[in-house]
């Protein structure tokens, strides 16, 4: 792995769960770790409850926009991490892969939408150890 490592995260609509745990990556990592996400069929806007709850932990994901998952990305991308797209989602021979079994937040109340988040941070928490990024 590069001396700078480069995290892809994936899910369906890269409005919640992906954007949620690029937001705890790149507040927990600073700029140790290239944090990317996408979607296979991305969203119109990021899920406000996921916008909201974010903001609850003081991170700001209001400027970030879902995006499509392109080859090229996934193809620079170190780790890539799923999150609940199942056949969609890419697997990139050479790569470290995980899929996160996480709730999808879509139309989910806040209360659950917090759970969802600190899931993510503990797991994120987890991939940045694993990673041992030098700042």
């Amino acid at each position: 792995m590069m001396s700078k490592p480069s995290v892809l995260f994936v899910c369906v609509h890269n409005a919640g769960r992906s954007q949620m745990a690029a937001g705890w990556l790149r507040h927990l990592a600073g700029d140790a770790v290239e944090v990317r996400s996408a979607g296979s069929e991305p969203a119109d806007q990021i899920n406000p409850m996921a916008v909201e709850a974010m903001r609850e932990v003081g991170i700001d994901i209001t400027a970030n926009k879902p995006k499509i998952l392109d080859y090229a990305t996934a193809e620079a991308s170190d780790v890539i991490i799923t999150m609940g797209c199942g056949d969609v989602c890419p697997a990139f021979p050479g790569k470290r892969y995980e899929d996160w079994k996480l709730d999808d937040p879509a139309g989910q109340a806040l209360a659950t939408v917090r759970h969802i988040r600190d899931e993510i941070h503990t797991r994120v928490e987890n991939l940045l150890a694993d990673l041992h990024p030098t700042a």
